[in-house]
């Protein structure tokens, strides 16, 4: 018997639905919007690999620098011994692996329970995993944990939020997030959130504006994404990337800027949408943290923070929580 299964958990059009809704509603707010999760079809996701290999992004190399040097630590300071590793968003789940080696030797591992919207990367790295771990069941789901997020059952279980993921939430949608996480965990759950912290703007900005323009074309894939899905009539070309450093709301803000007065339609909507030169869509924020207030914000949500590494150059954090 494979110890790989793969569950799919959306109904049929969702991504279609869901795209449709967010463009209708955020191309017609102001100032305009998009949420960052259209970025990654199979382009965008090649091209935000290629972002976590540049010399700019610091915050995959820096997460994987916390888990290999405190993976054993974090093994060890969970309230149990795990059964089921949970993982949100986990996409290719190489850095997980750090994480799954101290599990298992700690506390006997039985079960990783990766949920993400793309099968083809559930299935890639579960079958990996499954040659790699032959004594793990890799149990995988289809889902989008923004409108579902049910965790698998079998613990004590870890849930781990990796990649400062958290901070493309706003505060209401953090709130929101909590509240769902809350009202599934037992006692002996835990939560590994892995958040990018506050630094000097240059560096912030940096990450997301790249000298090679990587994330400048990552940044217009969302609209080809548009063109290719609803029809769209944008040109990539006529519009250009800006990451912003919002110093009040504590964020990187990734935005596209129209190069000049232009319509653009979206048949697909029957909308037409006006640009005025100069004016910016903003497809992603990105919240950066500090440690007094995230760990007030988590109590508030019912949460009590237990323990709190950082790489060697206190760039990144993962901290570990449990129920209040």
């Amino acid at each position: 018997m494979s110890c790989f299964s793969l569950e799919h958990r959306l109904p049929a059009g969702h991504f279609t639905e869901a795209l449709r809704a967010d463009a209708l509603k955020g191309l017609t707010d102001q100032p305009k919007t998009l949420p960052p999760k259209w970025f990654y079809d199979a382009r965008g996701s090649e091209l935000f690999e290629e972002i976590t290999g540049l010399a700019e992004y610091y915050p995959t190399r820096a997460e994987h620098e916390i888990l290999r040097d405190h993976a054993p630590a974090i093994a060890a300071a969970l309230p149990a011994e795990v059964h089921t590793l949970i993982e949100l968003g986990s996409g290719s789940s190489r850095k997980t692996r750090l994480l799954l080696d101290a599990l298992t030797r700690h506390s006997g591992l039985e079960r990783y329970a990766p949920l993400d919207v793309s099968p083809d990367a559930l299935r890639q790295a579960g079958e990996a995993l499954c040659r790699d771990y032959p004594g793990l069941r890799v149990t995988a789901t289809v889902t989008d944990y923004e409108t579902d997020l049910t965790l698998p059952p079998e613990g004590p279980r870890l849930v781990a939020f990796l990649g400062g993921t958290l901070g493309n939430l706003d505060t209401a949608e953090r709130r929101a997030f909590y509240a769902s996480l809350r009202r599934q965990f037992t006692g002996t759950d835990a939560l590994l959130l892995g958040v990018d912290l506050v630094k000097d703007p240059d560096t912030l900005v940096r990450a997301y504006d790249d000298a090679q323009g990587v994330t400048a074309e990552f940044n217009k894939n969302v609209l080809h994404v548009l063109n290719r899905e609803l029809s769209a009539d944008f040109d990539p070309d006529t519009f250009d990337h800006r990451a912003v450093w919002n110093a009040p709301a504590s964020r990187i803000e990734m935005r596209l800027r129209s190069r000049l007065t232009q319509t653009v339609a979206l048949p697909a909507l029957d909308l037409t949408v006006d640009f005025d030169r100069g004016e910016e869509l903003r497809t992603e924020i990105s919240v950066k943290f500090h440690r007094a207030p995230l760990t007030t914000e988590l109590a508030h949500a019912g949460f009590t923070v237990h323990h709190w590494w950082t790489d060697p150059t206190t760039r990144f954090a993962l901290l570990l929580a449990t129920p209040a």
